[in-house]
C-alpha cells in the first residue's frame, strides 16, 4: 500500500467513525451535538497530502454523511421546529473549511425550507466561499455549492406577476429571485472557480508542471459543471443567452489568459449550450476564439463547433439553419481574422480548419460547388503568403491537405464534378511526388468503382494531367515493374482508359489521340499496361464506324486513319522492345481489320500479318516465345477472311515454313500440325468455302511425323506421335481423304511397340493413359477400325 492509500485510508476511517457518533446524536434530537460531529467530519477535508484523485474520494465521503444531516435538518423544519438562528450559529465554528460546508448544507435546508430568501441566501453563500483561496480545497467546496443548490436554482422568467388571491403583492416572490439571479450566483462561482483551477498551474517547482497540468485535468470537470447548470436553467432563451450568459463566460475565459483552461471552456460552450444558440451568437463565439492564447488549439474548439452545426443542419427535427444566417460565410471570415490575429497558428492547424470550413459547405449546402473552392482557392493564397512552394511528404500538413482533396471525391462520387473546381488542381501541385501519387490513384480508384465517364476533350486532358504521377516515370522514384503496388495501380489506369468514352465518334477518336500523348510518355513499365487499352478501344471504335455507316459516308477513311493511328502506337511499343507485346497488337489489330471491311482492308490487315512476321523473325530470340508467336500468327491467319489468294498464299507458306524452322524438334512438330490446319479451314475473299487443299495438309502432317521420328528421347517421341495420330485421325473426319485407315492403324502399332520400351516414371504412366485416352475416342468415331 502506498502512502496516498494510507493517507486515504486513514481519513476515511475518521470520518466514519464521527458519522457514527453524528448519527447517535440526530437519533437523540440532539442537533447541535450532530454539527459539531459534522464539523469534525469536514476537518478531514482541509488535507492538502492527497491527490485530486484521492482527495475527490474523500470529498464524495464526506457529502454522503452530509447528506444525513441534511435530511435530519429538513425533517426537524417540516415538525414545525424553527431554527432560524442556526444559519448564524455555523458561521461561528472554528475553522473556515467545516465552517462554509456547514454554511451551505444550512443555507439550502433553508432555502428548501422557504424560511428566508433564496436570492439573499445564494448571494451570501457564493460570497461566503470566498474565504477558502486554496486551489483544491476551494474547486471542491465550491462544487458542493453547485452540487447542493442545484434543485432549489430560481428558473423563472423577469416577468411581472400576478397578484396573489389573499391580495399580497408579488413581493415575496420577488426576493425568492428570477433565472437572472442563478446566472449571477453560477457565473460568479464559474468565475471564482476557474481562477482557482488556473492558479493551480502556478504552485510549486517548475519540474512538476507535468504533473500539476495532468491533475488539472483530472479537475476540469468540476470546473465544466457550472457551464452544465446554466445550460440546465429553462427560462433562458437566445435572448437571455446571448446577452447575459455567453458575454459573462467569454469575459472570464479569455480573461484567464491560460491556454488549459481556455481550450477546455470553449469546448464546454460548444457542447453544453443547444446549436440554436450558437447559430444566433456565432460571430461573438467565433471572435472570442482569436482572442485566445497562443497555446490553445483553436483548430479543435472551431472544427467541434463546425462539426456540430453541420450535423445540426442535416437533422430533419429541425427547421434547418434561419435563413438570415449564411454559416459559410460567417466562419470563413471569422476563420480569415483569426488567422491574421493569430500568424503563429501552425499551417496544419490553418489547412485542418479549412478542412472543417469544406466539409461545412458541403454538409449545409452540398449544390454550392463554388464554397469548396473558394476553400481551395483561400489554401492557395494563404500558401502564396507564407511562400510555401511545396509540402514535404511526411509532414503534417501534407496529410491534412489530403484530406482536403480527398473530401470533395467522397461527397460527389463524381470527377467531374471536382474537375469544375479551378483551384483545384493548384492544391494538388504543392504536394511533392509520393502524396500527389496517392490522390492520383485514389482519384483513379474513385473514376473505376463508381464507373465515371469522362466524355469531353477538356476533361480528359484535365484529368490525365491529375493523374501524371501515375503516367509518368519521377526521376528520385526508380519503378520496380515486379513490385506488387505498382502493378496494382498500373492495372487501375488501364481500367480507367475504358472510362474514357465519348458518345461521338469523331469525338472519341479526338479523345484517344490524348489519351496516347500522355500515356505515351509512360516509359516501358508502363506503357505496357496503357497502350494496349487505348489500341482495343480505338478497334472497337472502327467497328462502331462500320456499324454507322449508313450515317457516315466518310466512314471508310476514318477506319483508314484509326488503323494507321494504332499502327503507330504498335511501333512505340517495338521500339521500346517489347516485342512479344507488339506481335499479339498486329495479330489482333488484323483481326480487328478483317471484321471492318472498309476500303482498302486487305492491304493494311497484310501490312499488319507483315509486321508481326518481321517482329518475329527479327527480334524474338527465345524458343518459347518463338513458338507461341507462331501458333498465334497461325490461329490468326486461320481466321482472317478479307486476304484474295494472292496475299493469303505467301502468308500461310510463311506460316509453314516458320514452323519447320523452329529450333526445337517438339515445337516444330506441334507447329506443323497447328499449320496444316490453314491449309483446310483459311479461307480467302471472294469464296465462301474453305481452301482444303489436302496436298498442303498432308505435307505438314508427314513432315510432322517424321520430325518427330527425330526426337532422341522416347518420351517425348511417342508425346509426339500420339499427338500426330490425334492429327491424322481429326483430319480424316474433316474430310482429308488421303488419311486412310491402314495409316492411322500402323501409326497406332508403331505406338503400341515403343511403349515397352519407356521405364517405369510419372512421365512414362501419363503417356501410357494418354494414348489410351486417344485410343478410346478413336474407337468411339471409328468402330470399324482394325485394331
Amino acid at each position: 500500500m502506498d502512502e496516498q492509500e494510507k493517507l486515504l485510508e486513514e481519513c476515511m476511517r475518521n470520518v466514519k467513525q464521527e458519522s457514527f457518533q453524528m448519527k447517535r446524536c440526530m437519533d437523540k434530537d440532539r442537533l447541535m451535538d450532530a454539527i459539531k460531529h459534522a464539523s469534525t467530519i469536514l476537518m478531514e477535508l482541509r488535507t492538502s497530502s492527497l491527490t485530486p484523485k484521492n482527495y475527490y474520494e474523500l470529498f464524495m465521503g464526506v457529502c454522503a454523511e452530509l447528506n444525513h444531516l441534511q435530511i435530519f435538518m429538513l425533517d426537524e423544519f417540516a415538525k414545525g421546529n424553527r431554527l432560524t438562528e442556526l444559519y448564524e450559529l455555523v458561521q461561528y465554528a472554528s475553522n473556515i473549511i467545516p465552517r462554509l460546508y456547514l454554511l451551505v448544507t444550512v443555507g439550502v435546508v433553508f432555502i428548501k425550507s422557504n424560511e428566508n430568501s433564496r436570492k439573499d441566501i445564494m448571494k451570501d453563500l457564493v460570497e461566503m466561499c470566498r474565504g477558502v483561496q486554496h486551489p483544491l480545497r476551494g474547486l471542491f467546496l465550491r462544487n458542493y455549492l453547485l452540487q447542493e443548490t442545484k434543485h432549489v436554482l430560481p428558473d423563472v422568467a423577469d416577468a411581472p406577476l400576478a397578484s396573489s388571491d389573499n391580495g399580497e403583492t408579488n413581493s415575496v416572490l420577488t426576493q425568492s429571485g428570477t433565472v437572472f439571479d442563478s446566472v449571477d450566483f453560477i457565473l460568479a462561482n464559474f468565475a471564482e472557480m476557474n481562477k482557482l483551477w488556473v492558479r493551480m498551474q502556478h504552485q510549486g517547482h517548475s519540474r512538476d508542471k507535468v504533473r500539476r497540468e495532468r491533475e488539472r485535468q483530472e479537475l476540469r470537470l468540476l470546473v465544466g459543471t457550472n457551464l452544465v447548470r446554466l445550460s440546465q436553467l429553462e427560462s433562458i432563451d437566445i435572448e437571455k443567452y446571448s446577452k447575459h450568459v455567453l458575454p459573462g463566460v467569454l469575459e472570464q475565459t479569455v480573461s484567464c489568459r491560460d491556454a488549459i483552461a481556455q481550450e477546455y471552456l470553449m469546448e464546454c460552450v460548444i457542447q453544453v449550450f443547444p446549436d440554436e444558440f450558437h447559430l444566433e451568437t456565432l460571430s461573438t463565439l467565433l471572435k472570442a476564439c482569436s482572442e485566445l492564447q497562443p497555446g490553445v488549439n483553436i483548430r479543435r474548439v472551431i472544427t467541434a463547433l463546425i462539426d456540430r452545426l453541420a450535423l445540426y443542419a442535416q437533422r430533419d427535427d429541425n427547421a434547418g439553419v434561419p435563413a438570415h444566417l449564411h454559416l459559410f460565410d460567417i466562419f470563413s471570415n471569422q476563420i480569415a481574422a483569426i488567422f491574421d490575429a493569430k500568424p503563429e497558428l501552425p499551417l496544419e492547424d490553418i489547412v485542418a480548419l479549412e478542412v472543417a470550413l469544406v466539409n461545412l459547405a458541403l454538409k449545409c449546402y452540398p449544390d454550392r460547388t463554388d464554397l469548396v473552392d473558394q476553400v481551395l482557392q483561400n489554401v492557395d493564397v494563404i500558401f502564396q503568403k507564407q511562400h510555401v512552394d511545396e509540402v514535404p511528404g511526411d509532414s503534417a500538413v501534407c496529410k491534412e491537405l489530403a484530406k482536403l482533396l480527398k473530401i470533395p471525391l467522397d461527397h460527389y462520387q463524381d470527377i467531374l464534378t471536382v474537375l469544375q473546381l479551378p483551384n483545384y488542381g493548384k492544391i494538388l501541385a504543392y504536394l511533392n511526388f509520393k502524396p500527389r501519387k496517392e490522390i492520383s490513384l485514389y482519384v483513379a480508384h474513385n473514376i473505376v468503382d463508381h464507373c465515371t465517364i469522362i466524355s469531353q476533350q477538356e476533361q480528359v486532358e484535365a484529368l490525365l494531367v491529375m493523374l501524371t504521377p501515375l503516367i509518368e516515370d519521377h526521376a528520385s522514384f526508380p519503378v520496380d515493374p515486379t513490385d506488387e503496388e505498382f502493378v496494382e495501380e498500373q492495372t487501375v489506369v488501364g481500367k480507367l482508359i475504358h472510362f474514357l468514352k465519348a458518345e461521338e465518334l469523331d469525338q472519341q477518336y479526338l479523345i484517344l489521340g490524348i489519351a496516347r500523348k500522355f500515356f505515351g510518355n509512360g516509359g516501358i513499365h508502363r506503357v505496357c499496361y496503357t497502350l494496349p487499352t487505348i489500341l482495343f478501344a480505338a478497334y472497337d471504335l472502327a467497328y462502331s464506324y462500320y456499324l454507322s455507316e449508313a450515317e457516315d459516308p466518310k466512314w471508310s477513311k476514318k477506319c483508314q486513319k484509326i488503323f494507321q493511328f494504332c499502327h503507330q502506337t504498335i511501333s512505340v511499343l517495338a521500339k521500346l522492345e517489347l516485342f512479344e507485346m507488339s506481335v499479339r497488337l498486329f495479330l489482333q489489330g488484323a483481326l480487328a481489320i478483317s471484321r471492318t471491311p472498309f476500303e482498302n482492308n486487305e492491304q493494311v490487315a497484310y501490312e499488319y500479318m507483315t509486321q508481326a512476321f518481321s517482329i518475329y523473325e527479327e527480334e524474338i530470340s527465345d524458343s518459347k516465345v518463338q513458338m507461341m508467336c507462331v501458333l498465334l500468327v497461325i490461329g490468326t491467319l486461320e481466321k482472317i477472311e478479307c486476304f484474295t489468294e494472292e496475299n493469303h498464299e505467301p502468308l500461310r507458306t510463311q506460316c509453314a515454313l516458320a514452323a519447320a524452322k523452329l529450333l526445337k524438334k517438339p515445337d516444330q512438330c506441334r507447329a506443323l500440325v497447328a499449320a496444316a490446319n490453314v491449309f483446310w479451314s483459311g479461307k480467302v475473299r471472294g469464296g465462301d468455302a474453305e481452301l482444303r487443299d489436302t496436298k498442303r495438309v498432308m505435307d505438314c502432317l508427314k513432315k510432322a511425323l517424321r520430325v518427330a521420328s527425330q526426337c532422341m528421347d522416347n518420351l517425348v517421341k511417342i508425346q509426339l506421335y500420339v499427338e500426330v495420330v490425334d492429327a491424322y485421325s481429326l483430319f480424316q473426319l474433316r474430310g482429308v481423304d488421303q488419311v486412310t485407315d491402314e495409316t492411322i492403324v500402323q501409326m497406332l502399332q508403331k505406338i503400341q511397340e515403343e511403349l515397352p520400351t519407356l521405364d517405369v516414371s510419372d512421365e512414362s504412366v501419363h503417356i501410357n493413359k494418354y494414348f489410351q485416352n486417344s485410343l478410346d475416342q478413336l474407337k468411339k468415331t471409328k468402330p470399324e477400325l482394325p485394331f
